[in-house]
């Protein structure tokens, strides 16, 4: 069978014109940080995805034990000569046949990685303007907490960033509650209170939110609650900023006229190096 390739007929390439990621969004992924040929955070990264596979309905094969993962993705590490420092992302998606029903639930892979510059998560003083995105919203229910390949509001958010000249956008639910931003969790310091958006709100369960709250319920003079955070709510903000597995901690500096510190910030990420052993 022959398709049409941008002008082009050229014989059928199942790989792409048959893949249920690249025609359904039917995939899942992650995306860890290996440092000297360690997966930070491997435990929590590996159940996520298990979660995330069962909550679509995709079979889970019988060999996909976390020493699997974990062994798949540091020979893909090593093979690239990274192993100091690299970002490494796994997608699992439903294999080939059906349209909207899926002909098998049954499982295909991709591990793709690439080097990072730094093995400690760092924190950057540099101006992060950020401010909200509003044409379209994040829908309240299970399937936004989860690392799926459909991203459109993700892409469309970054191009209106880029053409704002921001360095982010905040996403608001149909509540128009801020749930996150564009490439992680979002948390709030507000008169003592560090407070980011329960995942009832829609945010993404994210292996980095999980270990900020973690850490931040052991400080002293800091309170922790999940709360929906309303826009109105980031004017009056001490501090604001990002997290992911990848960057670790992001401080926003400026949202509208409002300008932020990042002590808390500062302090987080000194103590997520240590909780990551880095």
């Amino acid at each position: 069978m022959m398709i049409n390739n941008n002008g082009d007929l050229v014989l059928n390439n199942d790989a792409l014109s048959s893949n249920r990621a690249f025609l359904f969004g039917d995939a899942v992924f992650e995306t860890m940080k290996v440092v000297d040929g360690k997966i930070l955070f491997l435990e929590d990264h590996y159940f996520r995805l298990m979660a995330s596979m069962r909550i679509i309905r995709m079979e889970i094969p019988m060999n996909f034990t976390m020493e699997f993962f974990e062994e798949e993705v540091l020979k893909t590490v090593r093979t690239n000569k990274v192993d100091e420092s690299s970002r490494a992302r796994i997608t699992v998606y439903r294999n080939s046949g059906g349209l909207y029903t899926p002909k098998t639930n049954s499982v295909s892979y991709i591990i793709a990685v690439n080097s990072l510059a730094d093995k400690l998560f760092q924190v950057s003083n540099k101006s992060y303007e950020v401010d909200l995105f509003k044409d379209f919203f994040v829908a309240k229910h299970l399937l936004s907490t989860l690392k799926t390949t459909n991203k459109l509001l993700n892409i469309v958010g970054s191009v209106f960033a880029q053409e704002n000249d921001l360095q982010n956008c905040l996403l608001l639910n149909d509540s128009k509650n801020v749930v996150e931003a564009l490439n992680g969790n979002i948390f709030m310091l507000l008169q003592g209170q560090l407070i980011t958006p329960p995942l009832t709100e829609g945010c993404l369960n994210g292996i980095l939110r999980k270990q900020i709250l973690k850490i931040a319920k052991k400080l002293d003079d800091i309170s922790v609650v999940e709360l929906p955070i309303s826009p109105f709510d980031l004017q009056k903000a001490d501090e604001l900023f990002i997290t992911n597995s990848i960057i670790g901690i992001q401080p926003i500096s400026k949202y509208r006229k409002k300008e932020y510190g990042q002590e808390l910030s500062n302090l987080l990420v000194e103590k997520l190096n240590n909780l990551a052993a880095i």
